[in-house]
Formats: C-alpha cells, structure tokens, sequence
C-alpha cells in the first residue's frame, strides 16, 4: 500500500491549489456552493493528476533505473508490478470522472478540461517533455488549465491578467526546476533530461529574470483592472503586490544562490519564509475583499 501511494504522489496534490484560485479571487469565498463546487474540482484534478503520475513512472521506468535518485521509484524498483501501475491508473481517471458527478454545475465543460489535461499530459510523458522550452510550457498550461476549470466550477470569470500571470508564474517557476537538471548535469556529466543539453546557466538566468518581472507586471495590472476593482469593491488590492514580490525574490534566491529548485513542492512544505509570506498575503488579501 505505501508503494502506491508513493506512485500517485498525494504530496503534489498541493498544486491543485489553484483550481481553488478563482473562487479565492473572486470573491466567492463566502459563498458554500462555489467553496463546495472549487473543490470537487479540485479533488478531480488530484486524482488525475495521480494518473499522470502512474503513466509517467511506467513511460520512463526503464530510464528511471539508470538513474541515482529516481531508480527508488516504485515502478522503476520493481515495488510495483506493470499491472499493477496501470490499474491504478485507470482507477485515478475512474475517480476524477466520477467526482464530476458530484459538480452542481458545468460537469462538462469542466469534464472537457480535466480530459483534456490528461491527453495533453500523455503527450508530455510520451514525446513532448523532450523538447525543450515546450515542456515548460506545457507544463504552465496545465495549472491555467486548473485555473480554468476553477473558475467554470465555481462561476467565477476570470481576469486576463490572472490567466497570464498563472502561465508566467508557474513558467518561473518551470524554468527554476530546469536551472536544476542544468546544474546537474555539469557537476556529473550526465543530463537528467534528454532536453538538459538544450538549456545552460546563462540562459535559464535571463529566463527566469524574464518571467519572474512579467509576473510581477501582470499582477500589478491584475490589481489595477476595472472589473477587478469594481468586483472586489476595493481599490487597496495593490497593496499585496510586495507580498508577490517578496515571494519571487525568495524564490530567485533559493534558486540561485541555496539552488534548490528542483522540487517546488518541497519549497512550498518547508521553507519558511514563503509559507510566511504566503500567509501573509492570504491574510491582506481576506482583510481587503472580505472585511474592508
């Protein structure tokens, strides 16, 4: 049992948080129905995602085995049978579909999202992953997607510049975990990736300055819009925009000088300074559009 677990990866269930972005944003916190449907959504999304992560182990278990860190993966290990894998994987995407069920609104449209992140992530383990600046972006339009589908599920219409700074911020952070496999890849010989090669420092620098400061101007711009002022009835959500700040520049930090970006869910479970910050910016941002 713990080797499946280990298979479907729950501890990166913490990404689907941004399904649960649009009703945070959008002011329907308070309202159960748009709580209740965000996170049926969500917990769709966990369980696909699972999927992925099932189809991705068994696609690369042959590679995984000559690799030091990821030969302890189940199915690399040989913990879990083939068979086994896939009929975990077929029951992740049995879950996810079902959840739709429970959705009070827009099962298909939200169903059409949640299957189309599992085609398009089939393409990534299979093909796509090793092209590089593709996969990184493929990997960004996966949490949009999760965006998207937050957004149906909860009613809420997204702001532009919400979807934009969702691609930039998670392509930051895309490019920082790549900054990784770079650094790797000098200091042993070997590419992590087939696309390692096609990446360098002083590249993986220039684009991580890039989309870590067109994140920060579409959060300003987020902040500033008409429809996001007159929807939160506040013009004082700028105000959060340090907290943004100070959490790419955290995270440029650890990227850069600590270099620990391989795993950025292990970031978010243990560094505390961006938990803090984080919390920080949830706390400012329920005074200005909850209580203010």
């Amino acid at each position: 049992m713990k080797q499946l677990l280990k298979l479907i990866r729950p501890q990166q269930w913490l990404k689907n948080v941004f399904v649960l972005v649009p009703m945070f944003f959008g002011g329907s916190l308070l309202h159960p129905t748009d709580v209740y449907a965000s996170l049926v959504a969500a917990v769709a999304f966990c369980f696909v995602a699972s999927s992925i992560y099932c189809f991705n182990d068994i696609f690369d278990a042959d590679a995984d085995r000559r690799h030091p860190v990821k030969c302890h993966r189940p199915v690399a290990s040989g913990a879990v049978s083939l068979p086994q894998a896939y009929a975990l994987m077929l029951l992740m995407v049995c879950l996810s579909l079902a959840m739709l069920l429970l959705l009070p609104q827009r099962r298909l449209e939200v169903g059409a999202i949640i299957v189309g992140y599992f085609l398009l992530n089939l393409c990534y383990c299979a093909w796509l992953k090793h092209h590089a600046i593709i996969d990184v972006c493929i990997v960004a339009f996966g949490f949009v997607l999760r965006l998207l589908a937050g957004g149906l599920a909860s009613g809420v219409v997204l702001s532009k510049w919400i979807v934009l700074m969702t691609f930039l911020v998670t392509l930051f952070m895309s490019f920082a975990k790549r900054r990784d496999d770079v650094i790797r890849m000098e200091q042993t010989g070997e590419a992590p990736r087939k696309n390692t090669i096609r990446y360098n420092l002083t590249f993986i620098n220039q684009a991580i300055t890039i989309t870590a400061s067109v994140t920060l101007v579409c959060y300003i711009m987020y902040t500033v819009s008409p429809e996001v002022v007159a929807r939160a009835n506040t013009e004082y959500l700028y105000l959060t925009t340090v907290f943004v700040l100070l959490g790419l520049l955290r995270y440029i930090q650890l990227t850069v000088v600590d270099k620990k970006s391989g795993d950025p869910t292990k970031i978010m479970l243990r560094d505390r300074f961006i938990q803090l910050d984080v919390l920080a910016f949830v706390l400012s941002f329920l005074i200005i559009i909850y209580l203010l």
